[in-house]
């Protein structure tokens, strides 16, 4: 088997646990492969993820296109989508080369902005610009499900979350919490200026396209952190299940629960 290891060396400023990590992946009489950028993952069966959220993100948009079953060990601060902190960091070897344990799939959102894709594992973002040439405007967008007209929000933002990406922006906002396997897209107004704007659960299966009136000021739409745009009046955003999804390495199915009160309870 060949195990890849990931990491950025600003987050891991010890790489002494990257060799020790190689060592005993050898010593198990595996592969061992390095990688310091997301892009250079590829032609492994499983990876490691030595970082936060954030790099876990990253990697996760290239292991989810080449089908790479991932493990995530804790290096940034609350660490919701690690399996380990860094203290165990030597048990990911042990559940990288365990080939029956248990692969919890996440699903991702394909997002269209004019023609152009996106896959992301948590969110899409719609933010309205901020600028000290203009005025700040409240937003309003107009919501389709599957063609059909269903509502304006009126907010700073819009956030449509995957069960993933639900746990933050959900609770932040007094709604529910989706387990990774739930199949639905939580859509969650972003200071909302209505009492009535709280976030709603859609089927995944529903195809979610956004309008913005003329003359409103642009949004800026990013896709897991990254900035995809801006997006305008008769621009056309679409966003559908993806037809990827993010496979993750787990000593438990329910390890999500656990991992959620531990982090809470930080």
């Amino acid at each position: 088997m060949r195990v890849g290891i990931y990491y950025i060396a600003e987050k891991v400023r010890d790489e002494a646990i990257v060799t020790a990590l190689c060592e005993k992946i050898s010593l198990r009489g595996s592969e061992a492969v390095v990688f310091r950028s997301a892009e250079e993952i590829g032609g492994v069966d499983r990876l490691i993820v030595l970082g936060g959220d954030g790099t876990i993100l990253r990697a996760a948009g290239r292991t989810s296109e080449l089908g790479i079953p991932l493990v995530g060990v804790n290096y940034g601060t609350l660490g919701f989508l690690t399996e380990f902190e860094r203290e165990d960091a030597p048990l990911s070897v042990d559940l990288a080369l365990d080939g029956a344990c248990p692969i919890v799939s996440h699903s991702m959102l394909e997002i269209e902005l004019n023609g152009q894709k996106t896959h992301c594992l948590n969110e899409l973002m719609l933010q309205r610009g901020v600028s000290a040439r203009r005025e700040i405007r409240i937003a309003t967008i107009a919501v389709r499900i599957d063609g059909s007209f269903a509502g304006n929000f009126r907010a700073d933002g819009l956030i449509v979350s995957t069960p993933t990406g639900s746990t933050a922006y959900s609770l932040s906002a007094g709604g529910s919490i989706m387990a990774p396997d739930c199949r639905t897209f939580m859509l969650t107004p972003v200071c909302a200026f209505s009492l009535k704007s709280r976030p709603i659960a859609y089927s995944d299966q529903s195809t979610l396209s956004f309008e913005f009136s003329e003359g409103q000021d642009g949004m800026m739409a990013y896709g897991d952190g990254k900035f995809l745009g801006e997006v305008r009046a008769n621009d056309r955003l679409i966003v559908r299940k993806s037809s990827r999804s993010a496979q993750f390495l787990t000593r438990d199915r329910n390890g999500f629960f656990r991992r959620l009160t531990e982090k809470i309870s930080y």
